[in-house]
């Protein structure tokens, strides 16, 4: 079966789900080194979403983003703003409710994998090649504090997430 840009973005997200698993394995306490690949990973993930896959899109549309690009885009954002701190319990936790909704709207049947190859139609190809191409994104070290918590929640309610109220207190 040849690659497309739905197999490739989706065989992704099931390595950083695993390498998620395997930072959590042990519950009293997370494996940095997994979750440092997993964070790594994530955030390059995003920006081959961000920098490659949206932007093509929207160009071979004309122009016209996809409806769902902005949500997308401040989901993105929250996202990222839960890998900012050393990671949690809590922050796990979150970060798994929050995969959970935006995965299937990229994967699903109709989503935007399977919308930006059907737009790409003979320039998927080389956007396939350009997503490939993308090299591992420098990591900043974690930032702990109330403020970085203040500002993932933030981040979290603009992408309109409910995922209830976060604790996200703890330093483990």
């Amino acid at each position: 079966m040849a690659e497309s840009i739905h197999r490739l973005l989706a065989a992704d997200h099931r390595r950083l789900d695993a390498l998620l698993d395997r930072a959590t394995v042990d519950p009293e306490r997370i494996d940095r080194a997994a979750y440092a690949e997993f964070r790594a990973g994530l955030l390059k993930h995003i920006g081959m979403e961000e920098k490659i896959l949206l932007p093509a899109t929207q160009r071979l549309r004309g122009g016209e983003p996809l409806p769902v690009a902005a949500a997308l885009r401040l989901q993105h954002g929250a996202i990222a703003a839960l890998l900012v701190p050393p990671p949690t319990s809590d922050i796990v936790a979150t970060l798994r409710v929050v995969l959970s909704i935006h995965n299937p709207l990229e994967e699903d049947p109709g989503g935007v994998y399977e919308t930006c190859e059907r737009v790409a139609a003979n320039e998927a190809t080389a956007l396939l090649a350009d997503l490939r191409a993308v090299p591992d994104v420098p990591v900043a070290p974690h930032v702990a504090g109330p403020r970085v918590l203040d500002a993932a929640r933030r981040a979290l309610a603009r992408a309109g997430l409910d995922v209830g109220p976060l604790p996200l207190t703890r330093q483990e």
